[in-house]
């Protein structure tokens, strides 16, 4: 496969490092900053050696090098600093995913895009509006980071391998996400027979608050290494047709009762992206906690058009 990374910065580049790591395929490390990304590329390269993958990584500043790219990662725009919160980035980060949007469907129009950057929710939708592309083929990054969080959370407090660890966190990749403790467990036993609510409450707030828990301490940037880590787990169940059921951003067309949005939900993920949608059964706080989430989605939706 040829997989194109867009953005150089530090989750960019860890995620290409990373796909080429794992031998994915083929990696294009795109930025408009000069030098940035053929300096970064060759520093990955000259690490090849060492780690033993033989794939290669192509550093670029010009867009037609994405041509024919199977798969396309976006991880271009601003990153959250102390006391900023996703939606403070929507403005400026839509009008780079708007341009990003173009070259790619001008260069690469039979391509796959996940898209990282925040608001992400609102991302996905301009990029799958901007893209004309079928739903299936415009996806997030959203639930599998939120999910990660909320595992390692669990594992920690239960002081268990995180291996036996199963968490779904769904809604908008936002302090109004929605993790689901009673579709999360321990070796198939439900979390809920594992830990009293009290203490589930306050792995879910952290949960909520896991990004910006780590803007706090870094002062200076956001995270990286776990976001992209879950893109090349989403990379990963494309480039192997796995049939993954993760929890990605997707366009949704009347599933959860809502239509016209992107927001994150269990999705089946394979080698013509968005397979299928899974329709979990929620419950009544459930659901309302999913709407609000969503609602908050759509205020950034109609911010971006009354611009």
């Amino acid at each position: 496969m040829k997989i194109s990374v867009i953005g150089g910065g530090h989750v960019g580049a860890t995620c290409a490092f990373l796909t080429a790591q794992k031998e994915l395929g083929d990696v294009v490390l795109v930025d408009i900053v000069e030098g940035l990304p053929h300096g970064t590329a060759l520093d990955m390269m000259q690490s090849s050696s060492v780690e033993r993958f033989h794939k290669k990584v192509h550093g670029t500043n010009d867009f037609k090098d994405i041509c024919d790219s199977d798969l396309i990662v976006v991880t271009a725009g601003l990153a959250r600093k102390p006391g900023m919160t996703r939606l403070d980035l929507l403005a400026k980060n839509f009008a780079i995913i708007k341009s990003v949007t173009k070259n790619i469907a001008k260069f690469a129009p039979e391509t796959k895009i996940i898209v990282v950057t925040n608001p992400l929710d609102v991302m996905v939708y301009v990029s799958l509006k901007e893209s004309g592309f079928e739903k299936n083929r415009v996806f997030g990054m959203s639930g599998v980071l939120d999910s990660a969080r909320f595992k390692h959370f669990i594992a920690d407090e239960l002081d268990v391998s995180i291996d036996d660890v199963s968490a779904m966190v769904i809604g908008s990749h936002s302090e109004l996400m929605v993790p689901l403790p009673r579709f999360s467990s321990v070796s198939g036993i439900p979390l809920v027979e594992l830990l009293p609510k009290e203490k589930i409450d306050r792995l879910i707030e952290r949960t909520k608050k896991g990004g910006a828990e780590i803007v706090a301490h870094l002062k200076n940037g956001s995270a990286f290494y776990a976001p992209a880590a879950s893109a090349v787990k989403m990379i990963e169940a494309v480039a192997k047709d796995k049939k993954k059921i993760l929890p990605a951003c997707v366009y949704l067309e009347g599933e959860y009762g809502l239509n016209d949005i992107c927001l994150g939900v269990p999705v089946k993920i394979g080698k013509d992206g968005i397979e299928k949608v899974i329709e979990l059964n929620l419950n009544s706080e459930e659901q309302s906690a999913l709407n609000k989430s969503a609602e908050s989605v759509r205020e950034g939706i109609k911010n971006l058009k009354s611009q």
